[in-house]
């Protein structure tokens, strides 16, 4: 697939944190290589600021960013995705639309720093530890030979991804 833009959405169940985080992640570090995309299966309508900050500050991309649900990206004229990643357990467990297109799926589950309490520091500390960890995830998922991987050796890589440092509980389950 010499040439191919992999469609990767980041699923949570708000869409207002961590799927925000890892959409403008991987759109500044794609490489031309993919097209990021997030949603929630039940949106809040509104991006947490503390995650614009985060990206802010770190001169990430927050244009066009924006709480939307999962059936958008569902409707027979949305993009067909190649990669599905959960990065919340709420959304991980929940029976989610069929995908145009079988994409591969994984669980990259992390704590939700917006359930974070205490000082505006320690939240944004909460955000910013969020942000190293998908950004870790997005950096080994990138650098993976996806066209040279058969499907179930790129499953396993994908899953694999979902167990370094900050998983969850639900993701270090072996699956």
């Amino acid at each position: 697939m010499t040439g191919h833009i992999y469609n990767v959405l980041f699923l949570c169940t708000g869409n207002t944190a961590r799927s925000i985080l890892a959409e403008s992640i991987l759109r500044k570090h794609g490489g031309g290589r993919f097209n990021a995309f997030s949603a929630g299966s039940q949106p809040k309508g509104t991006v947490n600021p503390l995650a614009l900050k985060v990206l802010a500050d770190g001169d990430y991309p927050t244009e066009g960013l924006r709480s939307k649900s999962w059936s958008e990206f569902a409707a027979p004229d949305a993009p067909v995705m190649d990669f599905v990643f959960t990065v919340c357990d709420n959304a991980a467990g929940e029976a989610c639309p069929l995908w145009p297109g079988q994409p591969m799926t994984a669980h990259w589950g992390i704590e939700d720093p917006a359930a974070v309490d205490g000082t505006e520091i320690e939240r944004e500390r909460a955000f910013v530890q969020a942000f190293k960890y998908l950004k870790n995830r997005i950096s080994v998922f990138r650098s993976l030979p996806i066209a040279g991987l058969d499907r179930l050796a790129l499953g396993t890589k994908l899953h694999d991804i979902g167990r370094l440092d900050g998983a969850t509980a639900q993701s270090s389950k072996v699956a």
